[in-house]
């Protein structure tokens, strides 16, 4: 009979063991109930909805005080959306994009333009927040004139527009300057679980970020800014100036086509001449609006001309219709213009007037002085006429406080990527040089034949990618710009055509 070996343990001993096994279980469960869970975007908020933002988006929102003296009185519920990263193990420093304007927000935009962050969304979250006052964190709007007739040259606006206004405003706007709303930033940064960011502006958003910079540098790995608008550039002042250099980069463009030049000679004459014979005598006509074909009595000024150029300077789509523009007005024919006018119809209802206003007011009106307003305007195209317009409420407005220090060059040894249009009309190069000079990491990067807003130009996008991936902007090859160029003028109706056809516009 074949022997059988078994180890049998005494009683006692092996329910010794069992028991210490058991405590030690309930030790390490108690333990892992009791400690505190880390949070994530995805405990925070919830789903988007589709009237909330982007399908594949997380939504929110993070309440802060108005006045940040007072945290026991009222309360804005900022809103914040997520566009979490596609990788299973994503970087842990996400981009933070700051919007335009000022007046833009960003979480409201973010189904719109969340498509361009794909690229960026393969390792890294993206953040939309809507800045106080904007979207829908307690926007702030004033609807000075409501009526459409009004839209080709509005009546100056007087203290009782202003009181109206404010009367209109659910908070009180001295507390919704750039400095204010990035400290709200940074706490919704903390309430996301996020230990440092990337942000990045555009426009004003440009601002924004740089204050975040100053204010928040041991949160910040790296920042992005595409067409820069310091805290010193007084908002405003500047553009008459910056203004002009893009239209005469226009006119030279058209001087430097045989097809443009041939068509339309003398170009910058015939400007001149049209603008001076409205500032004489503007022109009362009906128009036809170009989306709704309704007709509209309107008031063809020289303000009117000279903003709506301003506005087609923008993009250098928009900016190919200009030379047929100013040659269908000198034979009385506005049509384009008042496409040109409408054609950034919508903008309006993105941007928060009252938020504008409260920025404009408090951080660029006060710096503006009547002798450099002259200096600035100069020769412009734009003239004094800069000035005016919604910005004349500055006279009326309730300024919030902002310190002289807000004014001072932001230094930091951070890396830092600057993006410009070589034809932007408001923030030109020579702003991305400017800041670029006490940003010793910095790299500033122009893209050729771009107008306002670079990163969705080109290989632009690529570029950032591989600045946020290397964390340093010098090794990015911009050689992949080099090729982006003004689009071609058109020269009748249908557009652009070889020099050798017959020009026909019937």
């Amino acid at each position: 009979m074949m022997a059988v070996s078994v180890l049998v343990l005494p009683c006692r001993h092996f329910q010794s063991r069992v028991l210490q096994w058991l405590l030690l279980v309930v030790l390490v469960l108690t333990v892992a109930c009791s400690a505190p869970t880390e949070q994530t975007v995805f405990d925070l908020l919830e789903p988007c909805t589709s009237d909330e933002g982007p399908s594949d988006g997380f939504c929110g929102t993070f309440d802060v005080a108005e006045n940040p003296d007072e945290p026991g009185g009222k309360v804005i519920a900022l809103k914040v959306v997520v566009l979490p990263a596609l990788d299973s193990k994503p970087a842990p420093d996400p981009v933070f994009f700051l919007a335009g304007g000022p007046g833009q927000g960003s979480a409201s935009l973010a189904a719109r333009i969340g498509g361009i962050f794909d690229p960026i969304r393969r390792k890294r979250d993206i953040v939309f927040v809507d800045q106080r006052g904007t979207g829908e964190s307690n926007r702030l709007v004033c609807e000075f004139h409501e009526d459409e007739e009004w839209i080709a040259d509005p009546p100056p606006l007087t203290a009782e527009d202003v009181d109206k206004c404010i009367e209109q405003l659910d908070g009180d706007p001295r507390f919704y300057t750039t400095t204010v709303a990035m400290d709200d930033l940074d706490q919704v940064r903390d309430w996301l679980g996020y230990e440092r960011i990337n942000p990045m502006g555009v426009s004003y958003g440009t601002r924004a970020a740089l204050v975040y910079l100053k204010r928040h540098p041991e949160q910040v790995r790296s920042v992005i800014l595409d067409g820069v608008a310091p805290p010193d550039m007084a908002l405003g002042l500047h553009a008459p100036r910056d203004a002009q250099r893009a239209l005469d980069r226009l006119t030279e463009a058209c001087l430097n086509s045989d097809s443009c030049n041939s068509r339309f000679p003398e170009l910058g004459e015939k400007l001149d001449r049209l603008l001076a014979e409205l500032e004489r005598s503007p022109r009362q006509l009906t128009i036809t609006h170009p989306r709704t074909g309704e007709e509209m009595d309107a008031t063809i000024s020289r303000r009117f001309l000279s903003s709506t150029l301003f506005g087609a300077l923008y993009s250098p789509w928009t900016g190919s219709l200009v030379p047929l523009a100013i040659d269908r007005a000198a034979t009385g024919d506005y049509s384009i213009w008042a496409t040109l006018a409408f054609s950034g119809e919508g903008l309006e209802d993105e941007m928060a007037s009252g938020m504008h206003l409260a920025v404009i007011c408090s951080e660029d009106y006060p710096r503006w002085a009547d002798a450099e307003m002259e200096d600035e305007s100069g020769d412009s195209f734009v003239g004094r006429h800069g000035f005016n317009d919604r910005w004349q409420a500055c006279e009326f407005w309730p300024r919030g406080e902002v310190d002289e220090s807000f004014y001072e060059p932001v230094v930091s040894e951070l890396p830092v990527l600057i993006l410009s249009g070589d034809i932007d009309p408001i923030t030109p190069p020579s702003w991305g040089d400017h800041v670029a000079q006490h940003l010793p990491n910095s790299r500033h990067i122009i893209a050729p034949g771009t107008g306002h807003g670079v990163m969705a130009v080109g290989c632009a996008m690529r570029l950032i990618v591989q600045f946020l991936d290397e964390e340093t902007a010098s090794n990015l090859d911009a050689s992949c710009l080099d090729n982006q160029a003004r689009p071609p003028f058109f020269l009748n109706n249908t557009g652009p055509y070889s020099p050798t056809e017959e020009d026909s516009d019937e």
